[in-house]
């Protein structure tokens, strides 16, 4: 059981949550729920108009709204966000989710009550993991509708699955021997305000990087055992005049792997290569990059999972809820394009062995290996690594750019995409789906835009254009 000490929740933690770990909140959180909770009675007691609380959101947000009606605010805001779409997340994503939440409002800051977050923890215990659709308003606006799919099955609405059966989830709930919210002042805009899916999904990427990570270093060093390949890149004299610590860091990996090995013993006398090529030499250099950016992104990960992504936020000491901006994802979009540019150059960096080692003579003009053989297991599929580079560098664009205005600068400036994105890139290389639809639009816009030569050639080989006649000039 893994005990969540808001703000002090280390990443390591959080790993162990993704991969399956229950969770709880830690029991000195309480004191504080309480507070916050007592605060946000106090603030209703003064009928002035809070954001939030007592009044509309968005452009509703000058409505003041009265007592009797406040319970059903906040359920109707949860219901009116429930509008995701697309595939379940996965259960991973959905379980670091709730826990995120649970750490978030167990900082104090957010005005729910202790029943709340006991029903939140009772849901994490017990595995019951929403159904949250993978697509929906995220990030700039706050995560509002995967986190509303989570807030409605609080509240008896939506769906659950409850050790691999997806149930409505009143019954889930019942079957559990756990009853359904009713929402006081403020709870549902604090569980469906926040950064946790976007978070959450920043998280698992980083996680799984991790796993192709190591990989590809295990990868670099069989590289270049096959190619008896030298060590003496892997120098920690060279690595240390340069200063970059994941590529020191990656220099002493490669050596650990190749430390005692017969086939580099093998061929240290009299062989006749100078240097080895760039794929297998410059492995620190590509791969500490890579490792540096991604150390970078789990540190802002590991500050924003503890962090408070509310809004109002609740200060018990002076009864105040203040308004800001803490919802905003754009530190988790940062994190999350650089994951992504670090899997694309790693992807990049071991796809280049097959073209480095016919310019150094590894093998031959066909492909056919010379002595010494390049990796058996690098087969030549010049088709398949011109498709895979081309999806791993559209998969790798800037998520932060993809955003629109949808609540006319109340409720948030904009909000990214969700994750609906669509390769760009077929697998043999073929403009996309995407490409045409964009031209389409701008016929209907009265814009002639010119159909670029189609690229049929793949890594490895020459390019050539659509030999179909008029392929250039039609519109």
């Amino acid at each position: 059981m893994i005990v969540l000490l808001p703000g002090h929740v280390p990443l390591a933690d959080w790993r162990n949550i993704y991969r399956g770990a229950p969770a709880k909140l830690h029991h000195s959180a309480a004191p504080r729920i309480a507070e916050s909770a007592a605060a946000v009675a106090r603030i209703i007691a003064r009928h002035q108009p809070v954001y939030g609380i007592n009044t509309g959101f968005g452009k509703l947000a000058s409505v003041k709204i009265g007592d009797d009606d406040l319970a059903t605010l906040q359920r109707n805001i949860v219901l009116s966000h429930a509008a995701g779409v697309g595939t379940p997340s996965p259960a991973g994503v959905v379980r670091l989710m709730l826990a995120l939440k649970l750490a978030s409002l167990g900082v104090g800051a957010s005005g729910v009550r202790p029943e709340t977050i006991a029903l939140l923890e009772a849901m994490l215990a017990q595995d019951l993991l929403p159904v949250i659709p993978c697509q929906g308003s995220v990030g700039a606006s706050g995560d509002l509708a995967p986190l509303a799919h989570m807030a409605a099955t609080m509240i008896g609405e939506g769906e659950i699955v409850a050790h691999g059966e997806t149930l409505p989830a009143a019954e889930a709930l019942a079957r559990a021997g756990l009853a359904p919210l009713e929402l006081g002042p403020k709870e549902g805009l604090a569980l469906l305000n926040g950064t946790q899916f976007s978070t959450a999904n920043a998280l698992a990427g980083l996680f799984e990087t991790e796993r192709v990570f190591q990989a590809a270093l295990i990868t670099g060093a069989l590289s270049t055992e096959a190619a008896k390949g030298s060590d003496a890149p892997f120098d920690p004299r060279i690595h240390s005049l340069r200063g970059h610590a994941g590529q020191i860091a990656v220099g002493d990996a490669l050596r650990g792997l190749m430390a005692g090995s017969a086939i580099r013993a093998s061929h240290r006398e009299n062989d006749p290569r100078v240097q080895d090529p760039y794929c297998l030499r410059c492995q620190p250099q590509v791969m500490g990059a890579a490792l540096d950016i991604l150390r970078q992104a789990a540190t802002t990960l590991t500050t924003e999972a503890n962090g408070v992504s509310d809004n109002p936020l609740i200060f018990p000491e002076t009864d105040e809820a203040l308004s800001g901006g803490n919802f905003h994802a754009e530190p988790v979009a940062f994190a999350a394009d650089m994951i992504a540019l670090a899997i694309c150059e790693i992807g990049s960096h071991f796809g280049a062995p097959r073209r480095d080692a016919g310019r150094s003579g590894l093998v031959g003009p066909a492909g056919i290996p010379h002595a010494p053989a390049r990796p058996q297991f690098r087969l030549h599929d010049p088709a398949g690594d011109g498709g895979g580079a081309g999806q791993r560098e559209q998969a790798a664009r800037l998520s932060r750019l993809g955003r629109f205005d949808p609540h006319l600068g109340q409720s948030g400036g904009s909000c990214l995409d969700g994750g609906a994105r669509e390769p760009p890139i077929a697998g043999d290389g073929r403009q996309c789906r995407q490409c045409d639809r964009d031209r389409g639009i701008g016929r209907r816009a009265g814009l002639r835009l010119p159909r670029p030569a189609r690229i049929l050639g793949h890594a490895g080989g020459s390019a050539r254009r659509d030999p179909r006649p008029g392929a250039d000039a039609r519109q």
